[in-house]
């Protein structure tokens, strides 16, 4: 079992894949590390984009740290929506195994 973190779920009102990503990130939460809680981040201003150096929705962030492996900043705040590339191909929410990994 996962101590308590730090996470952060990051997303904007025009971008359809958030939801999605929260519930899949409150059920991996709920499994590894129950005592941790999510904050829930709406970036659509892109003042608060800019602040939080948001790359896209869904951002999934545990301990400050993107959940996506090797992530690079892309220095873009604009609020969009947000692609991951994985061994699968492209996809609009992160890998569950990704937010494991991240919890762990």
């Amino acid at each position: 079992m996962a101590g308590k973190h730090d996470i952060e779920l990051l997303w904007f009102a025009d971008c359809p894949n958030h939801e999605a990503a929260r519930a899949l990130l409150r059920e991996v939460v709920a499994e590894l590390s129950p005592d941790s809680a999510i904050r829930d981040i709406d970036a659509t201003d892109p003042g608060v984009a800019e602040q939080l150096r948001f790359p896209g929705s869904p951002t999934i962030r545990v301990d400050g740290r993107d959940v996506q492996p090797g992530f690079e900043d892309p220095a873009d705040y604009t609020p969009c929506c947000r692609l991951y590339r994985t061994e699968q191909g492209l996809a609009r929410i992160p890998p569950r195994e990704w937010i494991e990994s991240a919890l762990r």
